[in-house]
């Protein structure tokens, strides 16, 4: 079975963002740049489903600028086999970004798809399951569990009110929890053995897919400073500043 990992390269989840001057995005120049988070435990997941025997080649994607191919890079010297790398140096909206991954995953044919169920910079948490709108694939999100028996995969899935058990026929869609796995870090041998293995660069027009935005970003500003809190003398005087100030009673 082929197991493909759309990857993405967002700022470090460490470093302190900036909103650019003149406010039309967050500051991206000279800032450590790593793989998302929810990606990271993707390509850990496919990982461990190929030692497991559960499949044979892990393929890693990611669409945008040339510096992704260092993302890249990071999902071969994990474990994957090969990358492809859709070349464009615009900033994709996550339905153009499913289009393109359909496209491939109709090339490509995996049995499975494991996808972060979002990345941290848009925090849109729609790309999966446009993905799976798009190639009629089923599809378990926010997966904390994942067991591959025969040619269906059963998917544990954490919601609101607990846990939920799915099955799946393969092939199937996944988007990754946090608490399915803890990524590892690449071993040097495996760092310098990535540097030898493919990848694919493509462009958008290959798959015949209009990036053109559908969303117009007008003013992007920071979130306000955080007011420091007061002490009240008794429940009254509290309810008193809940209904009168903060209005939330």
């Amino acid at each position: 079975m082929k197991i493909l990992v759309p990857v993405k390269r967002v700022i470090d989840p460490y470093v302190n963002i900036r909103v650019k001057s003149d406010q039309t995005g967050v500051e991206t120049e000279n800032v450590k740049m790593s793989m998302n988070p929810f990606c990271e435990i993707a390509v850990e997941e496919a990982i461990r489903l190929k030692e497991s025997g559960s499949c044979t080649e892990i393929v890693a994607v990611s669409i945008g600028n040339q510096s992704c191919q260092e993302t890249i890079r990071t999902a071969l010297a994990m474990g994957a086999d090969r990358g492809i790398h859709v070349l464009t140096d615009e900033t994709l909206e996550p339905i153009s970004i499913a289009k393109i991954l359909a496209k491939i995953v109709e090339e490509e044919s995996p049995g499975l798809v494991i996808t972060g169920k979002q990345a941290i910079d848009g925090d849109n948490n729609q790309t999966g399951q446009m993905l799976a709108a798009l190639t009629s694939m089923p599809q378990g999100t926010f997966a904390s569990k994942i067991e591959i028996d025969g040619e269906k995969i059963r998917v544990t899935r954490e919601i609101d009110g607990g846990l939920q058990t799915i099955n799946l026929n393969m092939p199937a869609i996944i988007t990754t929890d946090l608490r399915l796995n803890e990524p590892r870090y690449a071993s040097l041998p495996n760092i310098m053995k990535a540097k030898k293995k493919p990848i694919d660069q493509k462009s958008p027009s290959d798959y015949g897919v209009d990036t053109a935005p559908r969303v117009k970003v007008l003013k992007v500003i920071e979130p306000p400073k955080r007011q420091a809190g007061i002490k009240v003398e008794n429940i009254g005087e509290l309810v008193e500043k809940l209904k009168n100030e903060a209005g939330v009673l």
